[in-house]
């Protein structure tokens, strides 16, 4: 097929690791990679955030990646962009009607907004991934969420416009149906992980140990709902540990980030700051050795639409502590691959921690049954053989659709 992806702010060619670079930017360039691998041709279409950015860019082997012209050609926070998703849509339908992709999959809400408003000229079937619902973040941010009000209503008439609904869990089937969309049309792909790039072998030597120090590693993006805060101060509660925060700014501008700044401030007044180390953005081909250094992976925020992070540490060898919220509660299969705490619940987290340090024999079994869990569910050709059957389905029914209207004429 002549697949098009559009993910407006997450563009695959990121550096992830930014407030708004992250886990959808992995998603859209890896996912987009193995549907080439299984022939497919892909354009994934994201806004110029740049003037000097070409029209036209190689990702890899059948995926070009083309930058839109939406706005203006500058960085602007993804909560900030609603205006300009118009522009944006009238930019597709101009490139689809000069070159008629067979599909659409549109990743994130605005997306969505743009990808059915030019489809729906060209007569195109459109595959929606949210990667986050607003409804959720409405409800864990109250007044800080800083999204559009609009955004709900829109995500809801988007998902009942598209052809098929990609939910990344069940939790998020949850969220779906309460928005009234019919089950039968939401299939559950999860998002998935390169374990020729994250394996345990991908280990540096750690030292000795007897003498080194525990680690565990928080990975993602430095925002509040991620809970750093929760973690840090667990760490008060578990003795000759370290945290090793892993992501955020470049390592040259960490000690002048805010978030960073606030973090510090939380691990001194909780008795821990020389326990907790902050690494800033760790390019991709270094992250697996900078996993394998680790214990167990806290992945603790207050909501998590799905968590990619825990899946690279799973791949990795790396057991995890995780909140049972979202994706996790499907990939982090409690007391095998990991432990699932009540997010917020600092003292039920210190717990769980200290009792997986204690016990070596637990956490080897536990990083087997992680690695195991990852190959047979979470690889990216696993993912695209899902997702690639959501996109024959939903073409099958467009056809089976077209020939009955053309039947009763």
């Amino acid at each position: 097929m002549k697949i098009a992806m559009v993910s407006e702010h997450a563009s695959p060619l990121a550096c992830v690791g930014g407030v708004d670079a992250g886990g959808q930017n992995v998603h859209v360039g890896e996912l987009a990679r193995a549907l080439a691998g299984r022939g497919h041709s892909v354009v994934v279409y994201t806004r110029a955030n740049r003037p000097d950015l070409p029209r036209r860019v190689s990702f890899c082997p059948g995926v070009q990646v083309e930058h839109v012209v939406a706005g203006p050609e500058a960085e602007i926070e993804k909560d900030q962009l609603l205006p300009h998703m118009a522009a944006f849509a009238a930019q597709l339908t101009r490139r689809w009607e000069r070159s008629r992709p067979d599909l659409v999959h549109a990743h994130f809400w605005m997306s969505g907004l743009a990808a059915t408003q030019a489809a729906g000229v060209l007569d195109l079937p459109v595959v929606q991934t949210f990667h986050a619902l607003g409804t959720v973040k409405r409800r864990w941010q109250a007044d800080a969420d800083t999204s559009p009000p609009s955004r709900i209503g829109t995500e809801r008439r988007v998902a009942h416009v598209v052809d098929r609904v990609i939910a990344t869990c069940t939790d998020e089937v949850r969220e779906l149906s309460k928005l009234g969309v019919p089950r039968a049309r939401i299939d559950v792909v999860p998002c998935g992980v390169d374990i020729e790039h994250f394996h345990p072998a991908a280990a540096a030597n750690p030292g000795p140990e007897a003498t080194r120090r525990r680690r565990l590693i928080a990975l993602g993006r430095l925002v509040p709902r991620k809970g750093i805060d929760d973690a840090i101060r667990a760490l008060a509660k578990i003795p000759e540990v370290e945290l090793m925060i892993v992501g955020g700014p470049a390592p040259e501008h960490i000690d002048f980030d805010p978030e960073v700044r606030r973090l510090r401030a939380v691990a001194v007044q909780f008795g821990v700051g020389e326990r907790v180390l902050f690494t800033g953005r760790i390019e991709r081909d270094q992250l697996p050795a900078v996993l394998c250094t680790g214990d167990a992976l806290l992945a603790v925020p207050w909501y998590e639409p799905f968590g990619i992070a825990p899946l690279e540490a799973m791949a990795c060898g790396l057991p995890v502590v995780a909140t049972a919220v979202g994706g996790m509660l499907d990939t982090v299969v409690h007391g095998t691959t990991g432990l699932l705490v009540e997010p917020g619940a600092v003292e039920g987290l210190a717990e769980a921690v200290r009792g997986l340090l204690v016990d070596d024999e637990r956490r080897r079994q536990m990083a087997q049954a992680c690695v195991q869990r990852v190959r047979e569910l979470y690889t990216w050709p696993a993912v695209a053989g899902r997702t690639e059957h959501t996109y024959e389905s939903v073409v099958a029914s467009r056809r089976r659709f077209d020939q009955v209207v053309e039947a009763s004429r």
